[in-house]
């Protein structure tokens, strides 16, 4: 049965990625791509414009632009309101959905038990690292039940209007929409996967990014407040 889907692209000066992810996306068959800017200062405004003037007459999806306060979480309650879609799909500007996106998440939420869904993520330059990173990343995901925002969560609208959407929070947004998720229903996780950029892993080098990631997940788990863990994580976007 055929979905309504909106995808949501958050954006933060992504100059460098924005139009391959537009050109990518635009391409998969899906009803209509919200890119909610939280002010960017580079060429990201004028890319996207170009690129919706460029394509609006065309066969892809239709392309809306959107402004919000800076802050991922923000962004993305934003893109859902101005969307129409009855499944919402929250993708990063440097990700890449696989060819056959739109049919793994009609087939995936055919199933009433399934609020969402997100997929397994792999890096877009091979590596030994890349490989046991999204390797972690895809077993920890399926264990635990948990998303996290490279793996292209996907929900019902309605699921995720009653929960309130994303909460205001500058860090692990994703896990805590995902754990208020588990309490409706099942996060599916299919094996499909998106490419992602290996940007934030290179920039301090992969293990001391590990264990950093590790440091700040296991504090926001005993409770230690995301705001405060933010300023110990320089987001890359």
């Amino acid at each position: 049965m055929a979905m309504h889907i909106s995808v949501i692209i958050p954006t933060l000066d992504e100059e460098r990625t924005i139009l391959d992810t537009l050109a990518r996306t635009a391409s998969l068959g899906f009803d209509e791509l919200i890119v909610v800017d939280g002010g960017s200062t580079d060429g990201t405004h004028a890319l996207v414009e170009s690129y919706r003037l460029n394509t609006q007459a065309s066969a892809l999806s239709p392309i809306q632009w959107v402004t919000a306060p800076s802050g991922r979480a923000r962004q993305m309650n934003e893109g859902a309101k101005a969307s129409g879609g009855e499944i919402l799909l929250f993708l990063h500007a440097d990700t890449q959905l696989p060819n056959d996106a739109k049919k793994i998440v009609e087939t995936t939420l055919a199933d009433r038990r399934m609020v969402g869904g997100r997929f397994d993520v792999r890096f877009d330059r091979p590596s030994g690292w890349g490989t046991i990173i999204s390797t972690m990343m895809n077993w920890r995901s399926r264990l635990s039940g948990i998303a996290t925002g490279d793996q292209a969560l996907f929900v019902r609208r309605h699921i995720f209007e009653q929960i309130g959407g994303f909460a205001d929070m500058p860090l692990m947004e994703d896990i805590e929409l995902s754990r208020r998720l588990k309490r409706r229903g099942t996060i599916a996780a299919p094996t499909a996967t998106v490419t992602t950029s290996f940007r934030r892993w290179e920039q301090h080098g992969p293990l001391q990014t590990i264990l950093l990631m590790w440091t700040l997940r296991f504090l926001y788990w005993i409770g230690i407040h995301p705001r405060t863990l933010s300023r110990w994580y320089g987001l890359v976007r």
